[in-house]
This record gives C-alpha cells, structure tokens and sequence, in this order.
C-alpha cells in the first residue's frame, strides 16, 4: 500500500487549477497502490485555499502556514516538503514552473526518483510507471522509478481537472522545517506580475493563439475575437521572437502547455514545437491561407482563408449571435 502527496500551489488566495490535475493523478495513483492521497499547502493566508482543497477529496489537507516562509523560493519550501515526504510512496505536483523548480530539489533531498512532465499512470501486479512525451510529442517513454520514495510532475493538459465534492476533509496543521544554508544565499527581491484582465492561458477554456503572419496587427486582429469569446491569448513562438508580441503568450515546447476546451490557431502553421503545447485541446479551430499548413492534420474545424479578413467577418457573426 502506497499514499500519495500532492503538493498544491495557489495564487491569489486561491488553489489554481493546475492542481486539479495533479489531484486526478493522485487519485489514480492512490487505487493503483491501494492507498490514499493527502494536499499540502504551504506558504501564509492559506484559510481560503485550504477550505476549497478540503472538497477535492483527499484523505486529509496538510498546511504549512507560517509567515516565515513569506513568498516562494524553493530554497526555503523544500525542506518542509521534503521532511513530509518521507511518510509517502509518491509526491507530485503539475508540471508548472513551480512544480518544475520544486520538486527536483525534493527528489535530490530524498535520494528519490524523479519522473517530469507525466501524460500517463500505467499500473500492474500493485506497481505504477509513468509515461512521458518525448521529442516534443512525437515519442512517448515509460519509465518506472525503483526508490522507495517517487517523485514526479505531471502535465495539466493530461489529467482532467478534479471538481469539488460534497465531503469536507480534515485539515491538519503541520510544523515548517529549518530553512537550511541554501536558504541564506538567497533573497526574495520582487514579483513583476503581467497584469491583465484576461483569464490566465493556462487555465483558460478558450484560447485564441495567432503566429507570425498577424506581424504587428496581433492585437489588432486577435483582442476583439478573445473579446466576444471571453478568451486568453495565446501565440507561436516565431511570433513572440518577432516581437508582436509578449513573451509570456508563447504556447509551445518551450512555453506554455495548454489544453482548452476551444483553441483557435490564427495564422500558424504548425511547427511540432508548436503543436506540443496545444495538440491535447478539446476543439482546435484553424484559419490558415496555406491549404497544406501542418496545423490542419489536427484541425476540427479548418478554414483556408486570409485572416484578416476571415477574423473580423467572424467576430461581427459571432457579435450577432450574442445578441
């Protein structure tokens, strides 16, 4: 029998939906070791953020509130999370830049097995392994992780989002652990936050991407579709390093990975790097003038067309419709 940690992350007094995800793993982990799964949250304000991972049906919520740990460093959360681990089979967390700087050091303090960006649990004879992408998507392994303790992250776009239940589960405080020397090296200095009114690309159900061909109309083509749909916007790498757009849009192998319920791809073709980042999305809706674009092998609904003309006929069709 093997229990299982999720290591939550929130912001904004809230838990963020990337831990759904990992609660789904959990969840599955936890049958296939006959075990159960327990939330950990730490940082300070958590009151809120633990009553809402109190519904996610854990066995119990474990919190870590303590002003000391102030913002996150790894530096000083991981020796807490490290000296909870110690009491379960496998720790996870999404794979996240928070879970991706997290949990290594976790493995390292541990001496356990670590296993990044999980798509998939295979189980069998009372053991788990883990599928993972490979060579942005286009091979998948399977590794199994032979410590006592393991450890992985997961990627959201793979594991639906656990929701809330009608259960309460018990909330138990727990002591923080000494910071260590790797702690005094470094110091929190500030958190330039992207401030926008847009839903976050992560967790977003619509998200409208655009690539290269929008040059310097990007906005001007893609903010009143993201409008009327209640979007996020997303973009292609080529047109994040072109500079029509903010860095942090990039959708990708090398940035963010998304998987809405409706994804519009606008003006992109389709690199492998690109679809890595977005081919898991419920509905992909594609406008393209190129007929032989890579985009349109994982289309749904594809429309051979000059964007910007095609973009704001929709956008007045979709207005009518609202109304």
């Amino acid at each position: 029998m093997g229990n299982i940690l999720v290591v939550a992350e929130f912001g904004e007094g809230k838990l963020k939906r990337t831990t759904h995800s990992a609660v789904t793993f959990a969840k599955q982990a936890a049958e296939a070791l006959g075990g159960t799964y327990s939330l950990l949250l730490l940082g300070s304000g958590l009151d809120a953020a633990a009553q809402e991972a109190a519904k996610l049906g854990a066995d119990k919520v474990l919190v870590a509130d303590d002003d000391s740990l102030g913002q996150y460093l790894a530096e000083t959360y991981a020796p807490t999370v490290a000296a909870i681990a110690k009491d379960y089979a496998v720790v996870v967390a999404a794979a996240s830049a928070y879970g991706k700087d997290l949990l290594p050091r976790i493995a390292a303090r541990t001496d356990a097995g670590y296993a990044a960006d999980i798509t998939e649990i295979l189980s069998e004879g009372g053991k788990i392994s883990f599928k993972r992408p490979m060579y942005a998507g286009n091979a998948f392994g399977v590794c199994e992780i032979t410590s006592a303790l393991q450890v992985v992250t997961v990627r959201q776009s793979a594991f639906a989002a656990a929701e809330p239940g009608d259960s309460t589960s018990a909330v138990e405080a727990v002591a923080i652990a000494g910071a260590g020397e790797a702690a005094g090296r470094v110091k929190w200095q500030k958190f330039d936050q992207v401030k926008n009114t847009r839903p976050e690309l992560t967790e977003a159900s619509v998200v409208i991407s655009g690539g290269r061909a929008l040059k310097e109309k990007f906005y001007e083509v893609l903010d009143p579709l993201a409008d009327v749909l209640g979007a996020a916007i997303g973009a292609s790498r080529a047109a994040c390093d072109a500079g029509y757009c903010a860095p942090d849009l990039q959708v990708g192998q090398t940035g963010k990975v998304v998987a809405p319920d409706l994804y519009f791809a606008i003006g992109i073709s389709g690199a492998i790097q690109h679809l890595a980042g977005m081919k898991s999305s419920k509905v992909i809706v594609s406008i393209n003038k190129d007929p032989e674009a890579p985009i349109y092998q994982i289309t749904d609904y594809g429309l051979v067309a000059d964007l910007f003309k095609a973009v704001p006929e929709l956008v007045e069709q979709l207005k009518t419709l609202d109304s």
